[in-house]
């Protein structure tokens, strides 16, 4: 534990780690105080692209929690960025919440959904058939397809919920196109994330509730690795994967001495 502690920067997820849908986590406020009494480079990178890192900020502080905006990420901005650089001034269908849409509105991205460059898929609570077929039409006219981030499922306040790549799913199978997906554990994000953060990666460590995204990026990048059991992964599941967590801890209020 001591080694974790003393990294200079950190990388957290949220859903799972800091809360459940609009729910804190326990021993989180211990943790951001820690963070903050320690001069730690902080940076809270999740792969939900639903929000604007000003929306998460505001989520956090409802919550009771003040963090200041430059310490959030997404796979939104993730994702615009990528776009931006790829094609400058390309159009893209989105099906996908506001965060996600502002972040392409920003980076010079324009909706279309007649004939655009891409199709955009990240979470939404507005998913639907019709903009399944609409997305499958696209496709086949030669929009190619990218997703925000791989996860399947996310933790909420009510349990369990699909996440972005269980919306793509379809998509991908009527197809038979795959997408790329930006979010972790691409390397793009974790770049960028460190390139935030202002430090080495091995000077870094992430914490996260997931095998296949938060713990495998950070495996893959050199990072230090926490799995916190706070959210999707529980401890008989990491037996099944071929690499493993530094540290397993029950959440974040393990940190602080």
């Amino acid at each position: 534990m001591e080694k974790l502690r003393e990294k200079k920067g950190f990388i957290c997820d949220m859903d799972g780690v800091i809360y459940h849908g609009n729910i804190l986590l326990p021993g989180v406020h211990e943790f951001v105080d820690w963070l903050y009494k320690n001069n730690k480079s902080f940076l809270f990178l999740t792969n939900s692209s639903e929000r604007s890192p000003k929306e998460l900020q505001q989520k956090l502080a409802r919550m009771g929690l003040e963090v200041e905006e430059s310490h959030f990420y997404t796979s939104a901005l993730a994702t615009a960025n990528f776009l931006k650089n790829q094609s400058p001034g390309c159009s893209a269908y989105v099906i996908g919440a506001p965060g996600l849409l502002n972040a392409l509105y920003e980076a010079g991205i324009t909706i279309n959904d007649v004939d655009p460059d891409y199709v955009v898929i990240g979470e939404t609570r507005n998913y639907n058939y019709d903009s399944i077929l609409q997305a499958v039409k696209l496709i086949e006219k030669g929009a190619r397809l990218i997703g925000t981030n791989t996860d399947l499922t996310g933790p909420s306040e009510i349990g369990i919920i699909p996440a972005c790549r269980a919306l793509v799913s379809p998509i991908e199978l009527t197809t038979g196109k795959s997408a790329y997906f930006v979010g972790k554990p691409n390397p793009l994000m974790m770049r960028t994330g460190l390139r935030l953060l202002g430090v080495h990666s091995e000077e870094a460590a992430i914490i996260g509730d997931r095998m296949d995204t938060d713990i495998i990026a950070g495996v893959e990048s050199g990072l230090d690795t926490a799995l916190v059991l706070s959210g999707v992964t529980r401890r008989e599941d990491v037996s099944q994967y071929p690499y493993r967590p530094r540290l397993i801890l029950n959440g974040v209020m393990d940190i602080p001495d």
